[in-house]
């Protein structure tokens, strides 16, 4: 009878109730969920399996791909089927279906085969839509402006600075566009790919479209601008509609006038194109696109740097512009103009308002301004809502220091740099800059006292005051806490430095420059990705660096290259390799194999220029080890020869590139580059290594640890250079000298060699410059400078490099040496000094990985995560007496795991996909 009735139930239930132990989910493509503006025309596909089975390996699978998603859902791939693949590969499957088109939108979906004979469901559905691929597909969209910028007064490159007085005044018109249309019944889909120069703000029958902030990202726009999809679907009607937008300057037009600016030049006055492509259920395709029957007029916004600040005029605002009923007949007829050359979707998150914050306190100047202390240094842009007569001035001057006697402090910050807003004197006004940003933690207002204050002149009054923080919307991937609140106060200084120069490049500072200085990518960009997803902002830098190449194969020292700085400012090889470094980085942090074929002429093109600069061997150019401890005060090295840093990522680069040539199949360049890298190191050991003294150079931190980690120490030498590393440490009281780029490598090395003591001890000082220092001088993100130096930025993410510890370190998530996308894993986490327990999750391409620990009297507990399809190598400090259990279980006894032995003082067990409990007694 039993028998009868398990066979109903297979007959009349459906399969999926007897897959749930295996699941497939997180479907991306393109590292996007359900993305917009494809260009790839075999785009990358991944997911992530489920499963409540521990050790769970995909074995097959099998995609469907479908231009319609009704046949989908009948399980039919009309555009691909790949039937089943017997193959693990969950990341980055490249689809091999018929050709795309387009503009248009594909549905997909995905299922599974493990190593335990289970097969999955189908997958949830998922979707991507494709942008426009070539110049064709934008349909004879034109670019439209208010105005055209005389071609004398084109200015590219930049100056650095404000340039000659000649240059004269600036046309500070931003400009308003509209267009009203039609739009016919049983709409299906309305994409907009939109973009506007330097900056648009869209909005669509008088309601902002998205959330989006600076779109697009900057670029090099003599070479390249970026479009926005945007699905519209839900702001459409039948019948008329408006499109309206804003347009600000961003770094396509920097305005001369006397504020602040770093640099000084314009590509042209602002701009737009656009194509509207609407969708109908009948299968009716209608298209709207930028020509001469769109009208413009100027704006409110009178004027808007993103080095300087905004102003506004609200009386100015034109009531309506962006709606039906409005009339525009004192508008005139949009110009056609030339724009960038080549138009690419944004494949990078776009900035948003990420946060809001409202003031600590506030204090009267002697002035009778207010400061407005919001407790917190971050990128953003003030909020205020006002109430005042028309033609009342409130001028808003953020800092992120303030000075002695209370005021705004811009000095090492950029300044001046302000906002100022006219009130129209009709209530409650509520406004915010829409076209620039700056880093502060205060607001100075000047003509406006707060309410419920004394306002003796009657001044507008502020009703409320927020800080918006505004960053790349980069998901959080990563978190972590530790017993030590030293670290975790660390962690949150670190971190906020990092969310404020996620823009849509990685920039240095979010005020003063707010350029792409490439050093940082990939020195900070270990500790980046733990903690967010830059998989999209990783591409963007490599794109610009690309981009930005010269002829003869350098990679500037900023990306996109705006100004051509005098040296050392422009080629210093620490910087220009990130162009090697980090498509590397990318392949092993996210499995993309296609970013190193994509960019392998670049980087082969800038090697051929480090092997010209060399004499023999070495390069001598460059910053070096920039913001080092010396006697001096930072800035280029002062304690390792420039030559030291420079050529050792030289040969790192090389190596680098051998290990890619090898996997794009380029063998004979393969074989070249292990050449030349095995005589750069004997010619690096030959003129850096001190035989008696172990040592590279002056012996300084960076110098010998730089050398170990990029693998130009012979072996016979390494554990004295390693133990020289540790010495100057100790002989300094346990203080830090290394800067920039040589702290990473001090790290990463006393990290490896199992000196996590040491790293402990370097980073629990308050009293000498460090982390602890900076916290105790009141700094609330990372600053640019060790000591906290108030003349320079104190909001700077160049040396974050201990967030990447706090993981791979504390808490003990890391890759293994051969690992691709974490899919080999290591859980080695360091117990020291007073740290009693430490906990991290890190969402990895395959899925969470959690590592949690704890210490009591005779007792260690390790709880970890390890996602399917995945194994793990877990790493537990024990002494060969211990007893260690897993699960209540003895690891040596526990099926599915596999005891390794010892090392190093801890016992190794290997495991795979699930989650387990170890106690070490």
């Amino acid at each position: 009878m039993l028998k009868k009735i398990i066979l109903f139930l297979l007959l009349v239930l459906p399969l999926g109730l007897f897959a749930q132990e295996l699941k497939v989910a997180g479907l991306q493509c393109d590292y996007k969920q359900n993305p917009q503006g494809i260009e790839s025309v075999s785009p990358g596909l991944s997911w992530q399996l489920k499963s409540s089975k521990v050790n769970t390996i995909q074995t097959a699978y099998r995609v469907l791909v479908s231009d319609d998603p009704q046949k989908l859902d009948d399980d039919k791939g009309n555009i691909w089927d790949s039937k089943k693949v017997n193959s693990p590969a969950s990341l980055q499957v490249a689809y091999k279906g018929r050709q795309l088109q387009p503009a248009k939108t594909y549905y997909w979906k995905v299922m599974v085969w493990d190593n335990h004979h289970q097969q999955s469901a189908w997958s949830s559905t998922a979707s991507w839509q494709m942008g426009l691929l070539t110049q064709t597909d934008w349909q004879g969209a034109s670019w439209i402006a208010y105005d055209k910028l005389p071609d004398t007064s084109v200015i590219v490159p930049f100056y650095h600075g404000k340039g000659p007085k000649k240059l004269g005044i600036a046309n500070d018109v931003l400009p308003l566009l509209r267009k009203t249309f039609n739009v016919g019944n049983q709409l299906k889909r309305a994409t907009l790919y939109i973009c506007g120069l330097g900056h648009f703000d869209l909005s669509l029958n008088g309601k902002k479209v998205g959330d989006h902030f600076l779109d697009p990202g900057w670029t090099k726009y003599d070479k390249q601008a970026l479009y926005v999809p945007f699905n519209i679907t839900g702001q459409l009607k039948a019948g008329k509609n408006t499109i309206g937008v804003m347009l600000g300057n961003g770094f396509y037009y920097i305005p001369r006038d006397k504020r602040y600016r770093k640099l000084t030049g314009g590509y042209g006055y602002p701009k737009m194109i656009c194509r509207l492509v609407m969708e109908y259920q009948d299968g009716r395709v209608d298209n709207l696109v930028s020509d001469t029957t769109w009208k413009t007029g100027p704006g409110p916004v009178t004027f808007s740097s993103i080095y300087g600040g905004e102003d506004y005029n609200a009386n100015l605002e034109q009531t309506g512009w962006n709606t039906n009923s409005f009339n525009d007949k004192t508008w005139h007829k949009v110009i056609l103009v030339d724009g960038p050359p080549t138009l690419n979707a944004q494949a990078a998150d776009p900035l948003k308002v990420m946060q809001e914050f409202i003031p600590q306190n506030k204090t009267q100047l002697n002035t009778g301004a207010w400061i407005y202390d919001f407790g917190q240094n971050f990128s953003g842009i003030p909020q205020i809502t006002v109430k005042g007569k028309k033609g009342d001035t409130v001028k808003i001057i953020p800092a992120e220091l303030v000075n002695a006697d209370g005021s705004a402090n811009q000095k090492g910050s950029g300044g001046p740099h302000y906002y100022n807003y006219i009130l129209k004197g009709d209530g409650a006004e509520t406004w915010q800059p829409q076209f620039t940003y700056y880093g502060f933690r205060y607001l100075q207002v000047v003509g406006a006292a707060p309410q419920n204050e004394t306002n003796a002149k009657q001044q507008p009054v502020i009703v409320a005051i927020k800080g918006l923080h505004t960053r790349n919307a980069a998901a959080t991937v990563g978190d972590f806490a530790c017993s030590n609140e030293l670290f975790n106060k660390t962690f949150r200084l670190i971190d906020w430095a990092m969310k404020s120069n996620m823009a849509s490049v990685f920039t240095d500072c979010p005020h003063r420059e707010k350029l792409g200085w490439l050093e940082e990518a990939h020195l900070v960009g270990s500790s980046l990705h733990y903690n967010y997803d830059i998989v999209g902002l990783a591409r963007k830098c490599i794109n610009d660096m690309r981009i930005s190449q010269t002829e003869d194969g350098l990679i500037p020292e900023i990306a996109p290259e705006y100004v051509k700085f005098d040296e050392p400012f422009r080629d210093s090889p620490e910087w220009g390799s990130n162009a090697v470094i980090l498509p590397w980085y990318v392949y092993q942090w996210y499995g993309d194999k296609g970013v190193l074929a994509q960019n392998y002429d670049m980087i082969k093109r800038y090697l051929a220029y480090l092997n010209k600069k060399a004499d023999g061997n070495i390069l001598m150019q460059g910053l070096g080890d920039w913001y080092d401890l010396g006697p001096n005060p930072p800035g280029v090295s002062q304690l390792t020869p420039q030559g030291i840093t420079a050529t050792a990522l030289y040969y790192y680069d090389l190596d680098i590139a051998t290990k890619i040539a090898t996997l794009l199949g380029k063998s004979e360049d393969a074989a070249a580059y292990n050449k030349l890298a095995a005589q750069v190191k004997q010619s690096y050991n030959k003129k850096f290594f001190n035989a008696e003294t172990k040592q590279y150079g002056t012996g300084s931190q960076a110098a010998n640890a730089i050398s170990v980690y990029t693998g130009l120490v012979e072996p016979q030498y390494k554990t004295a250079v390693v133990n020289n590393i540790v010495k100057d440490i100790r002989g300094r009281g346990n203080s830090l000298t290394a800067g920039d780029i040589g702290y990473r490598y001090l790290l990463r090395v006393l990290d490896d060699e199992g000196r996590s003591d040491v790293i402990f001890d370097m980073n629990s000082r308050a009293d000498v410059p460090g982390y602890g220092y900076q916290l105790a001088h009141g700094a609330t993100a990372l600053t640019e400078s060790w000591a906290a130096l108030p003349s320079v930025s104190n909001n700077h993410f160049m040396l974050g490099h201990l967030m990447e510890w706090f993981y791979s370190g504390l808490a003990g998530i890391r890759p293994a040496d051969d690992a691709i996308a974490f899919n080999k894993i290591e859980i080695r986490p360091e117990v020291v000094g007073d740290v009693t327990w430490a906990k991290a999750n890190y969402q990895s391409p395959y899925g969470t990985i959690s590592s949690s620990w704890k210490k009591e009297a005779g007792k260690f507990e390790l709880s970890v995560s390890i996602p399917a399809n995945t194994t793990a190598i877990i790493y537990l400090p024990a002494a060969k007496a211990a007893m260690i259990t897993a699960g209540g279980q003895s690891i040596r006894n526990r099926k599915g795991m596999e005891f390794m032995g010892y090392k190093n003082g801890k016992a190794l067990v290997k495991v795979g996909s699930g989650g387990y409990l170890f106690v070490v007694r």
